[in-house]
């Protein structure tokens, strides 16, 4: 699961295997296998970077160097990628 914190300042856990797209609208917001939406105050960049690292811990995903990252675009704040 990874955190991420609704508009009215409330942080609740989602889970990524759920997640079917996020759009920034300007609010970013995360679209469910559901069909259910979810407003959250974190740009979809930092969303996208706390998936993969939760792929990671997960062994889903092999850990890249740095630099070899895909360019995602946006700056994000290191202290929000280790909230996983």
């Amino acid at each position: 699961m990874i955190k991420v914190t609704k508009l009215n300042g409330e942080l609740f856990y989602v889970n990524p295997y759920e997640m079917e797209f996020i759009e920034e609208t300007p609010d970013t917001v995360i679209s469910l296998k559901s069909g259910k939406k979810v407003l959250v105050s974190e740009k979809a960049e930092v969303v996208i970077h706390r998936m993969v690292e939760f792929y990671r811990l997960a062994n889903v995903m092999p850990k890249l160097p740095a630099d070899k990252l895909p360019d995602v675009g946006g700056e994000t704040d290191d202290d929000d990628l280790t909230d996983v």
